[in-house]
Formats: C-alpha cells, sequence, structure tokens
C-alpha cells in the first residue's frame, strides 16, 4: 500500500464527492496551495489509488430503473471456462458490474435493465446463451437504500 498523510487523504475524500473540482478548489478545501494539491492529485493517479474521472448517472433518467442481482454458477471452474465467461461479460453492456464470489455461486452480476422484459431479454438470449454457465439465479432490487461510490479514506 502507498503511503498517503492526511492532506492526501483529505483530497482523496473531496474528490470522490466531486472529481471535477479545479486544483484551486480542492486546495481551498483541503488547506493547501492549488499547485501542490495539483501535483499530488499526480501522484496519486500514478499510484493508482486515484482512477479515472467519470459523472455519475442516474438510471432510471435514461431508461434503466430495473436494477438485479445475477447469481451464476459455471459448470467448471477452469482457468479457459473463466477467463471466456469473464471476456464475454466484459462486452454485454447491460451488465455493469461483476465480482467473482466465494460460497454456492461463482459470480455475482449487477445488470441494469428498462424493465422484467428487457431483463429476460439480456438473461435468456444474452447471458444464459454462453456455453460454459450451468445455472443462475435472479433477485431483483425493489428499492435502493444506499448507493455510494466513496470509499472510506
Amino acid at each position: 500500500m502507498t503511503q498517503i498523510d492526511s492532506i492526501d487523504r483529505k483530497i482523496i475524500a473531496e474528490l470522490q464527492q466531486d472529481g471535477g473540482l479545479s486544483s484551486q478548489e480542492l486546495a481551498d478545501r483541503v488547506g493547501s496551495s492549488a499547485a501542490s494539491c495539483w501535483r499530488r492529485v499526480k501522484a496519486l493517479e500514478q499510484a493508482g489509488i486515484l482512477k479515472q474521472t467519470v459523472r455519475l448517472v442516474d438510471p432510471a433518467r435514461l431508461g434503466r430503473g430495473l436494477d438485479v442481482f445475477c447469481q451464476i454458477r459455471l459448470k467448471s471452474q477452469s482457468r479457459t471456462q473463466r477467463a471466456a465467461f469473464e471476456a464475454f461479460i466484459e462486452a454485454q453492456e447491460n451488465v455493469v458490474e461483476c465480482y467473482s464470489i466465494s460460497g454456492d455461486w461463482d459470480y455475482l452480476l449487477h445488470v441494469v435493465a428498462e424493465d422484467v422484459a428487457d431483463y429476460e431479454r439480456v438473461l435468456m438470449h444474452g447471458i444464459l446463451d454462453h456455453e460454459v454457465i450451468a445455472s443462475s439465479s435472479s433477485i431483483f432490487v425493489l428499492r435502493r437504500v444506499k448507493h455510494q461510490t466513496a470509499i472510506p479514506v
């Protein structure tokens, strides 16, 4: 782990709330100079702590108001089948997150869809068509209680 100090932690916390802050705005918030903040941000990026800057989107406003968590079990745990499945999932635009997990299931997918019919199309004519999948189970989100992207620093 890269060593970070209290100013770095403040910078990370502020950028997780608003990635569009200018160096001067960031400096004002963390009590540093703009030049120092810029150098620190670049160092945090080079260390891989800060990733790309993105804007968060409201999925419902784009017609993707249904969240589904889909558990996947593979036919085999071979390296080849895992790699094939993961490459396939990377290309699925409705799958916004994919986790390799422990327990009875092998993967957990977060799928966004327009509605149940759209999810059925994604699942039945996309995901389950892949030859390495043995079974799946779907969990439909009723209401998002908490969603945050910020990591505690």
